[in-house]
This record gives C-alpha cells, structure tokens and sequence, in this order.
C-alpha cells in the first residue's frame, strides 16, 4: 500500500492538477490567455524511488488546446515547476508556503510570458479549492462546483487505484455500479464513478448508459457547495431538500465518507 505522502500526492498530481485544463478553458480570461501558447508546462516531485526520478504529470498546450499526462514525465518539457520533495510539493499546495517547499522553477526566463499564464491558471484553482464560502455570481458557482465534483470522484478513484485500505476494500467487494454527483439544472457540473469488482473508473459528465445506482444530488449550485465547502450540515440540507439522496441512505453516507477522506488528503 502507497505511503500517506504518496496517497496524497497523487490526489494533487492525478485528481487535483488535471482541473487546470477545466479552468483555462471555461474561464474566458484565462483561455485568452494561452489563444497562442505552444508550451508543455510540467509540475513535478523528486523522489529517488519514482521510476523516472521524480512524479509528475504534465501539459501539452497548443493554441488553446490542452491535454493533459496525468502521472507522466516529461523530458521536454519547456517550463517546469520541480519540487525538492513529494512532502514539499505536497505541503505547497496545502498552502503551507515556506522557502523549504517553494519549487525550483525551470525554463522561466526562455518563457516569461507563457510562465505567467500558467501561473494564473494555477492561482485560480488554489482559490476555487480552498475557497471558506460560495462566490455570488453563478458562473463562479458553476466552475467551483464542477472542479469539486470532478475532484472527489478522480480523488476516490485515485485511492483506490494505489491501495487506500478502506476505499480498496470497498472497491473489492463491490459489484459493477455508478455513483454519480449532480445538480438540478447543471448537467454540465456531472460527474461519476464506477465501481467493479476493485477497478474504479472516473468520469466527467451526466453517465447515460445506465442509470447510476446511487446520485448525491442537489437542488442547486449554492446548496451543493454548502456541503464542500462544510458550511451546510448534511443532515439539516437533506431535511430541507437541498440534497437529494437518489439511492440508499447508507451508500451516501458511505461516499460521503471518501469524499471527506479526499478533502483531508488535498486540504490537511
């Protein structure tokens, strides 16, 4: 079984830094910004256990285009964030910011202005994630959701996949199903995870092949981030309606769980 520091850093290199993708391309300000980068932007860990040297997943952006390497290493990438340490980077995006966990930051002064970028991109998923309340404006509300969604079902995959105990086991013994998060209105916020026999699978979007056997469902945007951001009590919600159980209680409360094991893995 992977160590609590590996645990976590494929939470960010797997779960967490793929919504930078989702982020340059839904925010308009952002996606202008790379309309002409020709760029592979690398965010890596040095680990002298790691096959390669280091973990790390990249991107490949080209004219606004992105696609993203999760857990893979690149060798030419043009700019690169390389931490000293799985624990340093780690605790970089826990926001524990201290000389011991800043990242040596390669190919800067060959791309200043592509650096730059990426660096925004980076800064506005660190607010969404570590937001303490909901924005106002809905479209705010929208991206926040959808990285959240996104987050906790590659999360509770990605704890599956390197033998997280509890999620491993459950995934063991679970026949072929799919839980889906959802909020009335929003398609576009959708996700999913499936589950058999041990492999997990994320995904993006309404599942349409079948219906999921369980959904967190919620009302809408402001309700479902009442519960991310734990500023609604789950029990309170559901009596009110603000979050729809479409399943049994004890599966929603047995994914309600891994998503807190999620959180505390990406936020400490």
């Amino acid at each position: 079984m992977a160590t609590e520091a590996i645990l976590t850093n494929k939470i960010f290199l797997n779960a967490a830094l793929p919504l930078l993708k989702v982020i340059a391309t839904d925010v308009p300000g952002l996606a202008k910004k790379f309309e002409k980068t020709h760029c592979i932007y690398q965010v890596s860990a040095l680990d002298p256990e790691a096959p390669a040297g280091k973990y790390a997943t990249h991107f490949t952006v080209n004219s606004g285009e992105w696609k993203v390497c999760a857990d893979k290493v690149a060798t030419n990438a043009h700019i690169e964030l390389e931490f000293k340490s799985v624990d340093a980077m780690n605790d970089f995006f826990k926001g524990k910011i201290a000389p011991a966990t800043l990242p040596k930051m390669k190919g800067v002064l060959k791309k200043p202005v592509d650096f730059a970028s990426f660096m925004a991109v980076l800064l506005k998923m660190s607010s969404l994630l570590n937001a303490k309340e909901a924005p106002e404006d809905e479209e705010t509300q929208q991206l926040m959701v959808k990285c959240f969604f996104y987050l906790l079902s590659s999360g509770i995959s990605q704890l599956n996949k390197n033998g997280h105990e509890a999620v491993h086991d459950w995934a063991m013994k679970s026949p072929d199903r799919v839980y889906a998060w959802a909020v009335d209105g929003h398609p576009e916020v959708s996700a999913f995870l499936r589950v058999k026999a041990g492999k997990t699978r994320a995904g993006r979007g309404v599942y349409t092949r079948a219906m999921p056997f369980f959904t967190m469902r919620f009302d809408s945007l402001k309700s479902a981030l009442g519960i991310l951001l734990s500023t609604d009590d789950m029990l309170e919600s559901t009596k009110a309606g603000k979050l729809i159980m479409d399943g049994a209680p004890e599966f929603g409360a047995q994914i309600g769980d891994f998503m807190l094991q999620v959180g505390a893995y990406a936020q400490g």
